[in-house]
């Protein structure tokens, strides 16, 4: 392209300022086309002299069109690019039944499925010719083992870690006040408990991260007695620490101080002229042994409430340290939840988000069949996370090995998000996911509230359903064999075949290496997380 027509649109605003400037005289109204081109030619002046944008030096002023394209390409892609079943992270056919469930609007399908049911990957589970009628969908497990003295009767569904801070207080509160009205729980996230918490009243499963946020003291360890007091409200049900989350596994989060409100400060107990960092590791624990004796401080602290830990699985020889140190000092928590790496409320880098971490299916059936291997599986329950949104989501989950479920991008969208992608820009356009008072002021509290448990109960009515259809009473019946895949075109396997459970006792008798299982086991160590050798 020649170098004056690069210039064109430059040359143009200087043209047509002169010439209206100089209408101007005979036609006064012109004088505002004048002022007009007249910006748009100090905008040119501007683009070939500064040095930080290539494009704006050789296209000065028309350049600009590719950043206002390029700033609205998400919503242009969404809005009239991807198909329903294009997942970016979340197809608009899943998001668009969380609305109709939360709206309690029909949310039926015409002219059958959109999906290819004979593509590699498919997934469906089979159903009775005896199916069953489920009257109670409210289905619930109870938390807690030998050495627990509050257990907690959990909904196989609740709202999973999403701190204040991350959401807005507005979100915080419609999410508590609709776990409140559907009886099921709400997951702080690791940055502490807030009013906005309380004064929804819904059950809190009070989530500690390697900051300790409302449990530290002022240099940022872990605080015994300012645990027990914030443990002791009745409103807290169940005790999590957080080792690691799907999203970004491995490393802390940053709350930059210009975010940090005088509540978001008293929430996590850290000073607002400072960045909130939240440590890539724990400080009350090093190795297996001494995380088991933390369990235990917690759970005697918090007067026998359920204690547990969350993580994205990693190295799984680590994660089986951990169960030996349960096994040597027979300290076990009470649950786990296991993050899958597709979970991601939490802005992360790419590199994180795209390849650390080990996704849902892989990491749940490795902490289940692990605990089977060591006879402690019926002594703890597993929780489950990762872009769980509707009821296949939690049959299969449950199929595979979990108790219960967690979802936040699920309870997101119910209360209006719409996958806009700026969570970490303070500038939601729906009020969630931002301090911003005026942009969260569009989230009205009570009504985003109901919608909450409006899609919980719905959620459950779809699950009931199915567990009805595959001829059972309770979807914690669902096993490996009722869930089917296509591994290609003309074959079907269980999911029996590709994720078995694992026989009970079988590390302890070292008589199974399928998978790798025994190899690990026999690299694992309760005393330390370094590797006896360079294998992982």
């Amino acid at each position: 392209m020649s170098n004056w027509i690069r210039f064109l649109a430059f040359f143009l605003c200087a043209a047509f300022t002169v010439a209206f400037g100089l209408g101007a005289i005979w036609a006064p109204w012109l004088i505002i086309l004048a002022l007009v081109f007249a910006a748009l030619t100090l905008v040119g002046i501007r683009d070939v002299t500064q040095t930080s944008h290539a494009i704006l030096r050789n296209y000065p002023v028309i350049g600009h069109l590719r950043f206002m394209l390029e700033h609205i390409r998400p919503e242009v892609r969404q809005y009239f690019v991807e198909s329903d079943e294009d997942e970016v992270p979340f197809s608009r056919e899943a998001r668009a039944i969380v609305y109709q469930r939360a709206k309690n609007v029909e949310d039926k399908r015409p002219f059958g499925t959109k999906k290819s049911v004979n593509a590699s990957g498919y997934q469906w589970l089979t159903h009775s010719i005896q199916p069953r009628k489920i009257e109670d969908k409210d289905f619930r497990v109870l938390i807690g083992g030998p050495a627990c003295l509050k257990p907690y009767n959990a909904s196989v569904y609740n709202i999973s870690a999403m701190s204040f801070g991350a959401l807005s207080a507005n979100a915080i509160s419609a999410l508590n006040r609709g776990a409140k009205i559907g009886g099921f729980a709400h997951d702080t996230g690791e940055g502490g408990i807030s009013r906005y918490h309380r004064e929804g009243g819904g059950d809190l499963i009070f989530e500690i991260g390697t900051g300790y946020f409302g449990v530290r003291d002022e240099h940022g360890n872990f605080d015994p007695d300012l645990f027990a007091k914030v443990a002791a409200d009745d409103q807290v049900k169940m005790i999590e620490i957080k080792l690691s989350q799907g999203a970004k596994p491995g490393q802390g989060g940053v709350l930059p101080a210009s975010k940090i409100t005088p509540e978001i400060a008293a929430a996590r107990g850290v000073p607002m002229d400072r960045d909130c960092v939240s440590p890539s590791s724990h400080s009350a624990f090093s190795t297996p042994l001494e995380m088991m004796a933390f369990i235990k401080q917690l759970r005697d602290l918090s007067g026998g409430k359920p204690v547990g830990f969350k993580l994205c699985i990693g190295h799984r020889r680590e994660f089986m340290c951990i169960v030996r140190a349960m096994l040597e000092t027979d300290i076990t928590p009470d649950f786990i939840v296991i993050d899958g790496k597709e979970g991601g409320t939490g802005a992360a880098p790419l590199e994180f988000a795209n390849h650390m971490g080990m996704p849902l299916v892989e990491g749940l059936t490795f902490a289940h069949n692990t605990l089977r291997g060591v006879n402690l599986r019926d002594r703890i329950k597993l929780g489950a996370s990762g872009k769980l949104i509707h009821a296949f989501d939690i049959a299969r989950a449950l199929a595979l090995g979990a108790d219960w479920v967690n979802s936040a991008r699920g309870f997101m969208f119910s209360i209006g998000c719409i996958q806009a992608q700026a969570c970490h820009t303070n500038h939601c356009p729906t009020g969630v996911a931002t301090q911003d008072p005026v942009r969260q002021r569009a989230l009205v509290v009570p009504d985003k509230a109901q919608r909450v448990a409006n899609f919980h109960r719905n959620t459950m009515k779809a699950l009931a359903d199915m567990t009805g259809a595959a001829g059972m009473t309770h979807p914690s019946s669902f096993l490996p064999h009722h869930l089917m895949m296509r591994e290609k075109d003309g074959v079907m396997i269980t999911g029996h075949e590709v994720y078995p459970y694992m026989p009970e006792g079988f590390l302890l008798r070292e008589d199974d290496d399928r998978f790798g299982y025994l190899s690990r086991w026999k690299r694992a160590s309760s005393a330390s997380f370094a590797p006896f050798d360079l294998g992982i």
